[in-house]
């Protein structure tokens, strides 16, 4: 597998967890983008601290303000990303931010259910719609004819929690309402990827891993994966991506995950 090779790339929920992991990682590339935007609820708030931190030290860093549960926010961060592409694409666009609820069959509510799909399902095929304009425009940049990360690409941050034939860890976290809002992510990333081949946009749901973040370690127990281990690997993963690869659903170590 070679080094990921992307001139612009937006990752969700980028305060924390993976998803400062991925900025992290990004910055520390070889050859890093030219351009990283980092979205975050909050981007001057206490929690983004640290995206500040590497901000002040990385001009390649953008922090854009998003909640992705609102329309508005999403087509202004839209609108922000393309006046600092200045007429190029976006070549890759991380669905990151999700949350989860820890409760039991019996105790899920509609609140529950409602506030989950909200931002693990709706928010990132909002996202998607909204940056489907650069993500084309990236695809219509580059050559070739074939599918890559490089070129341009929607990866949706799943879970095996999702997966109806494994049922991952049901007797530490029944968690319904979050099996069931990444199951519909699988499925949007199943349609995408044959809405957006045309395109020349690739889509790929990834399972993370178990992971060692304030999500992660909730359920219980200590994870088995830290944050560098899972996102290092993700990015091999996606790096080796190509056509045959758009519409699965692999894991971190690039192995494939049941639907």
């Amino acid at each position: 597998m070679g080094e990921l090779r992307v001139r612009s790339v937006l990752v969700t929920g980028a305060n924390r967890g993976i998803g400062l992991g991925f900025v992290r990682h990004l910055l520390g590339l070889p050859n890093p983008p030219e351009w990283v935007f980092a979205a975050c609820r909050d981007p001057k708030g206490q929690r983004a601290q640290e995206l500040q931190n590497l901000a002040s030290k990385h001009p390649n860093l953008v922090i854009i303000p998003l909640e992705v549960t609102e329309p508005a926010s999403i087509k202004a961060a839209a609108a922000s990303v393309g006046e600092h592409l200045k007429g190029s694409g976006l070549n890759l666009l991380i669905n990151n931010a999700g949350m989860v609820v820890y409760k039991t069959l019996d105790a899920e509510t509609q609140e529950d259910m409602s506030q989950v799909y909200a931002t693990n399902t709706i928010g990132p095929l909002l996202l998607s719609q909204a940056f489907l304009p650069l993500l084309k425009k990236a695809a219509q940049g580059s050559p070739g004819s074939g599918l890559s990360c490089s070129k341009a690409a929607i990866i949706n941050i799943s879970s095996i929690a999702s997966s109806i034939k494994e049922v991952y860890l049901w007797k530490n976290a029944q968690c319904v309402s979050y099996r069931c809002s990444k199951a519909a992510l699988n499925m949007l990333t199943k349609c995408q990827s044959l809405g957006y081949q045309e395109h020349g946009i690739l889509c790929a749901a990834l399972h993370p891993g178990w992971v060692q973040t304030d999500m992660g370690n909730t359920a219980g127990e200590t994870p088995p994966v830290t944050v560098d281990e899972s996102v290092g690997g993700m990015l091999k993963v996606i790096s080796s991506f190509s056509e045959k690869d758009t519409g699965t659903f692999l894991d971190w170590e690039g192995k494939v995950v049941p639907w």
